[in-house]
């Protein structure tokens, strides 16, 4: 069986899960207010902050997920931002999809 990392076991426990999820949350309540000063830190922050809460929290999955559903343009982006697995596997059935209706409009009879 593999070693789980040093991130892992810590996250075990229910306090440090909890400092995490705030420690999310703060990145990105300050996220905006960084956003006017130079440099790159709301695009920084707020993944960041997005991540370490959706990780943390069941709530926030919960909430994350009602917003995915209503949202999907914008929940689409921020799961490729974040690198979440369901975008890959989007991503994938989407150009399989494409793929299969561009065949399938091949073997179609042009009606001129």
């Amino acid at each position: 069986m593999a070693k789980r990392s040093l991130y892992q076991r810590l996250r075990s426990t229910a306090q440090v899960r909890l400092a995490l999820f705030v420690l999310g949350c703060l990145f990105m309540l300050l996220a905006p207010l960084l956003g006017p000063l130079p440099g790159p830190g709301f695009i920084i922050l707020f993944p960041l902050g997005l991540a370490l809460a959706l990780q943390n929290s069941a709530w926030a999955k919960r909430i994350y997920v009602r917003f995915k559903r209503r949202h999907p343009r914008y929940a689409g982006w921020t799961d490729r931002l974040m690198r979440r697995t369901s975008a890959a596997r989007k991503r994938e059935r989407e150009a399989l999809e494409a793929s299969v209706n561009a065949k399938a409009a091949e073997r179609r009879p042009n009606d001129d």
